[in-house]
């Protein structure tokens, strides 16, 4: 899908054709869409399509007659019947009039331009506009870090006889995405970088302080990540510790269970042999039986307090 908006008055609309001073948007443009959009801005139509590979990573290109940046974005991604956090490339490219991103979903970042939640928003002001998408990851990578700390924090909420082996299967994955956040953020950081040293477009005191801003921003996410990385382990370690003490727990309750049993056992394997009756203790005795049976119930009964006593039980 390609479609065409420009700013005027602060308002935005959409536009039918591609003229100067308009933002290019492509979702998950087909070849023939991105060959159209190449050909009109006189662009190659693989930097064009570059943001559709999901491997791609994010780096700054001066090309004749534009500029290409990638940039990682975080994006939300059906994992084990969950939803679950990855990220995805976002294409710049800046030519001398207009403006073209591209990416394989309706990705919120841009959205909040659409829908005129951005301050002082101008297709015109190419330069402003990349550095405020670039803002707008950086708080939205904020934002998904403290949806997925709160995650973890449900999780640790349950530690104790409701922790499940689910429960560590889910951090690995919020562990797993982490990862992912802090390689993408950390490639975003170095085009940050790359950008505080680009002199092709004119650079206004208003967008060295508002890169200057991304920049701070993302050091923030990066550090965030690093935080909720190592809360994370330590919280899957609690749980691994947990259920660990209950598997421990559960043996001891059976080896108990083994050793009380066994006495009973071996009084009447010893009764269940073939001798003479002579030999075996109160065959001959009134009430025998249940003098045998009261034996073992009292000896039973002295090694579970005898357990007890050694706080074994």
């Amino acid at each position: 899908m390609v479609k065409y908006y420009r700013t005027d008055d602060r308002k935005i609309h959409e536009e039918p054709t591609i003229q100067d001073g308009v933002w290019v948007q492509m979702v998950n443009p087909s070849v023939a869409e991105g060959q159209m959009v190449a050909d009109a801005l006189d662009m190659d139509v693989e930097d064009v399509l570059a943001a559709l590979d999901e491997e791609e990573s994010s780096r700054i290109e001066l090309q004749d007659g534009y500029t290409l940046i990638l940039v990682d974005i975080p994006s939300i991604e059906i994992r084990h019947e969950k939803e679950s956090y990855t990220t995805i490339p976002l294409g710049i490219l800046i030519t001398s009039g207009e403006i073209v991103t591209v990416c394989t979903e309706d990705t919120p970042v841009l959205q909040a331009f659409l829908n005129n939640r951005v301050r002082e928003f101008s297709t015109k002001k190419k330069l402003r506009f990349v550095y405020q998408i670039l803002y707008r990851i950086a708080v939205l990578y904020q934002s998904d870090l403290r949806i997925i700390d709160k995650m973890r924090t449900e999780i640790e909420e349950r530690v104790g006889d409701d922790t499940e082996e689910v429960d560590l299967i889910a951090l690995h994955e919020l562990e797993s995405t982490l990862v992912y956040f802090a390689t993408s953020l950390r490639a975003n950081g170095v085009v940050l970088d790359r950008l505080t040293r680009y002199k092709r477009l004119e650079q206004y005191p208003e967008d060295k302080e508002l890169l200057g801003d991304v920049i701070v921003e993302n050091q923030q996410a990066i550090e965030m990540t690093s935080i909720y990385r190592d809360i994370i382990n330590g919280t899957r370690e609690l749980l691994s510790s947990v259920i660990d003490n209950r598997m421990n727990s559960i043996m001891k309750s059976l080896t108990v269970i083994t050793l009380v049993m066994a006495i009973p056992t071996v009084i009447s394997g010893i009764y269940g042999m073939n001798v003479n009756e002579h030999w075996v203790p109160f065959a001959n005795t009134a009430h025998g039986f249940a003098i045998i049976i009261g034996i073992m119930v009292i000896i039973c009964v002295i090694i579970l307090l005898l357990l007890r006593k050694k706080r074994i039980l």
